[in-house]
């Protein structure tokens, strides 16, 4: 668990303090699988595998369109002296962050999924999924706009000045 836990810290810093997309889009790639790690060792492994292929699937389509408009000759690696700053700062601000935290946080605050498991028929994740499409169906209308918003906002900021391969005829 402490890799997992230590794997999303260091994917989310790696999308933070990076401005190139092809880069970025690796470390939340790498952030999901992390997560989804983390939601599996904690009693969670059906909506972990849904929610993680369901996440690569949007994530491939974003990287599509972002690496498409966003045509960088020399994009900027995780090697560059800007990048190198970025990341030690944010380190450093997550290390300070956690040490304010770090006396017991983790006693209370995850509450495991299949805590009494002889007693259950059904799992708790699988039925999370079908409270999810049953009762939760105008939110999850909402939450299909919202990526599609999402996903013309992520376009038109990855996209510049250089206007990449779409250029004014």
């Amino acid at each position: 668990m402490f890799l997992f836990l230590f794997g999303f810290i260091l994917g989310l810093v790696a999308v933070a303090s990076n401005p190139s997309p092809y880069f970025a889009a690796l470390g939340l790639v790498v952030v999901a699988g992390m997560g989804c790690g983390v939601l599996m060792g904690h009693g969670g492994p059906f909506l972990s595998l849904v929610l993680f292929l369901i996440y690569l699937g949007g994530m491939l389509v974003v990287f599509a369109y972002s690496a498409a408009l966003a045509a960088e000759p020399y994009p900027e690696s995780w090697g560059s002296r800007s990048v190198v700053v970025y990341m030690v700062i944010y380190i450093v601000i997550v290390i300070m962050v956690s040490g304010l935290f770090w006396s017991g946080w983790h006693e209370f605050s995850w509450v495991p999924v299949d805590e009494l498991g002889e007693f259950f028929i059904l799992r708790g994740d699988a039925e999370g999924v079908a409270l999810m499409y049953s009762f939760g169906g105008g939110m999850l209308v909402i939450s299909a706009w919202v990526l599609l918003l999402t996903l013309f906002v992520v376009l038109e900021l990855t996209r510049g000045m250089g206007r990449g391969t779409v250029r004014a005829v």
